[in-house]
């Protein structure tokens, strides 16, 4: 109750961001194709990827056919068998030489195999091994996948948004109450005592309320986990710099890197500047002794996390994202330009609403102009009393500037290497940066009403806090109702009940790429699927299968592929004719649904 008590106000706040994010949660109706992949990934038992022409993978039809038995003793005994032959046989056993049912064209696909694609049932809850061996194809480390795939097997049989944001909404709470730690400290050190709360509170409201907050929140990929990673991690290394204490208890330190390690790579580059960081400042207070620790604990996370994920190395040096990221930093200059453009729009649009940055414009030009007029104030002062004012002393001095350094350094490093190695000009690449951007906005803030303060004494400063931050919080709120509405897909569930309420038609899906992992969904409910590009379609072999049918449900990734010359297609060469639009503007993800019957005979 004391706790309570004490920090009520900041409970209060971080519980009115929490509903802010949650009812944007409730808001969203479609997926990314890259949300649906994250649900495959965490629960396609050993089958990572749709194939149209592989609707069951190699290592899945080895486990189903050869591992899977009736009973639990049953399936130890083939497993234990298996192993031996692999032991035993090596390159010749059964696992190494299996072979996947591959077709030459792409095959029917039933509801049921989509559903266990993206769902959990009793089979396969709980089965972290399947997700271990799925991500180790991807190019992504497994931690987030988990933690999704143990959500699906709470929740069987489903596989809907608020499964992936609340794994977000549960890292960025976390992220809310370390801003709130962090501001209180990082405020003390540099000299705001009076306004170290207010500088927490601010950190959560400038965070918790911005367009950043919602996308990461929204977004269901791993880059809310990282966010909590990086944002964990810089904490523990200013309470340990604070309390001079890097020579033990390091474990949550170690736990924190492993788990950013295995959750995203990019991880690596605030993890890193931030240690390097650390560590030229450690030399600089001849701290050599806590320096040795500090590399020591470093040196054991990388070990235990590579151990635990070797398939890492692959991924950042053979894998093809791995290489695009490389060959972009390889690029040097290479249109680096046009790139940190890009990303400093994305910064600034998503964490500050653009009158807060008119708020904190004033506010640098009110403090620079009272610290010119209380500089020549305490000249003045010295010509009349002839003696020199007290000045910080040198220890204190460098170890506010060591907090800053920590500050700024591993984020603006982070923001300028993502920008450079990011393979698409998006915002999920640059989560990690927003709370650090509102933890610095938040102190620099706090810094206006010190410097009244002085000038009028420490009620008017309080007040000033009190408007500064009720300021800032009604201008970050102002800001989210203007959301761009990026990762809602608001229409989608319009596109869904379409084809539930139709689930009796077979589903013929056009597309070019990968574009059908936009619609997983939908197939889910439709009684079959054939995943088909334009050319598929018009040189089909098996027209069979497509001819003996009475009616289908024709989806056609209009941004993609000429709808017009697919409608001719099913026509001339298949008999069908449209009976009725499901819609004809292009949907969420750019298409368009016709329900086609077969054409009478003249």
């Amino acid at each position: 109750m004391k706790t309570l008590k004490k920090n009520g106000f900041e409970i209060v706040v971080t519980v009115i961001c929490l509903l802010v994010l949650g009812f944007f949660v409730s808001m969203k109706q479609g997926f990314h194709m890259d949300e649906l992949l994250s649900f495959e990934l965490s629960n396609a038992e050993f089958n990572p990827w749709i194939v149209t022409t592989q609707p069951e993978g190699r290592l899945a039809k080895f486990v189903h056919n050869e591992i899977d038995g009736e009973t639990f003793g049953e399936t130890m005994k083939n497993l234990a068998a298996e192993i031996k032959d692999v032991l035993k046989n090596r390159g010749n056993s059964k696992l190494l030489t299996y072979k996947a049912d591959v077709y030459e064209e792409p095959v029917w696909i039933s509801a049921e195999q989509f559903r266990d694609y993206i769902e959990v049932d009793n089979r396969d809850a709980f089965h972290y091994l399947s997700v271990y061996f799925n991500v180790k194809d991807d190019n992504h480390p497994p931690l987030h996948f988990m933690l999704l795939h143990t959500v699906c097997s709470l929740f069987q049989g489903r596989a809907e948004a608020w499964m992936g944001c609340l794994i977000n909404l549960g890292a960025v709470a976390a992220v809310l109450v370390l801003l709130i730690k962090a501001g209180r400290l990082l405020a003390e050190a540099v000299g705001l005592q009076n306004y170290s709360r207010l500088t927490g509170v601010m950190a959560a409201i400038l965070y918790g309320l911005s367009a950043g907050a919602v996308a990461t929140t929204l977004l269901i990929r791993m880059y809310g986990m990282v966010t909590l990673w990086c944002v964990a991690y810089f904490y523990l290394i200013i309470i340990k710099w604070r309390d001079r204490n890097f020579e033990r208890h390091n474990a949550g330190l170690i736990l924190v890197t492993m788990l950013g390690f295995w959750t995203q790579y990019f991880f690596l580059f605030y993890c890193i500047i931030l240690a390097g960081t650390l560590c030229v400042l450690l030399i600089w207070q001849r701290r050599k002794k806590e320096l040795g620790c500090f590399i020591r604990t470093m040196v054991i996370a990388a070990v235990v996390g590579l151990t635990m994920f070797p398939f890492a190395v692959s991924d950042v040096f053979s894998s093809g994202r791995g290489v695009e990221a490389l060959d972009n930093l390889a690029a040097g200059f290479t249109g680096y330009g046009a790139r940190l453009l890009s990303f400093l729009g994305i910064v600034g649009g998503r964490t500050f609403f653009p009158l807060l940055w008119v708020l904190l414009a004033a506010s640098a030009l009110a403090v620079a102009v009272l610290h010119i007029f209380g500089k020549e104030k305490r000249e003045a002062d010295i010509q009349t009393d002839g003696e020199e004012p007290e000045t910080v002393s040198g220890a204190k001095a460098t170890g506010c500037g060591a907090y800053i350094c920590m500050l700024v350094f591993p984020t603006v490093g982070y923001f300028l290497l993502a920008a450079r190695m990011s393979p698409y000009l998006v915002d999920r690449y640059m989560m990690p940066v927003f709370p650090f951007v509102a933890l610095a906005g938040a102190l620099f803030l706090s810094t206006l009403p010190h410097a009244f303060e002085k000038k009028c004494g420490k009620a008017f400063g309080k007040r000033l806090a009190a408007a500064v931050c009720l300021a800032a919080g009604v201008m970050q709120a102002a800001g989210l109702t203007r959301y761009d509405g990026s990762y809602l897909y608001q229409g989608y569930a319009l596109q869904e009940a379409v084809a539930r309420e139709n689930a009796g038609y077979p589903c013929i899906c056009v597309y070019e790429g990968v574009g059908y992992y936009e619609n997983l969904k939908e197939f889910t409910y439709y009684d079959k699927s054939l995943l088909l590009t334009t050319e598929e379609l018009e040189n089909r072999t098996d027209r069979e299968s497509i001819q003996t049918l009475e009616k289908v449900a024709l989806l056609i990734k209009a941004d993609e592929v000429d709808v017009q010359h697919t409608l001719e297609i099913m026509e001339e060469s298949y008999g069908f004719v449209p009976e009725t639009w499901g819609w004809r503007g292009p949907g969420v993800h750019g298409d368009v649904l016709c329900f086609m019957t077969k054409k009478q005979a003249e």
